[in-house]
């Protein structure tokens, strides 16, 4: 898993009724983009996290802005 600073985090829903939430990585820690990312999820609740096989990474794009 590759990411860098302003991509999305798309967290799925583990169990029946559980929402997906979606993160904005703001720091990367590990080594050529690779985990742990430090992330914002939309509440601003921040956090360090090595996603598991449940999230999608969504790379960021200057034209998205």
């Amino acid at each position: 898993m590759q990411a860098r600073v302003g991509d999305r985090l798309l967290v799925h829903g583990r169990i029946v009724g559980q929402h997906d939430r979606t993160a904005e990585v703001i720091e990367v820690l590990g080594e050529d983009g690779s985990p742990p990312y430090r992330v914002r999820f939309e509440d601003g609740h921040e956090t360090v996290m090595s996603p598991g096989p449940d999230t999608v990474i969504r790379h960021f794009s200057p034209a998205e802005k």
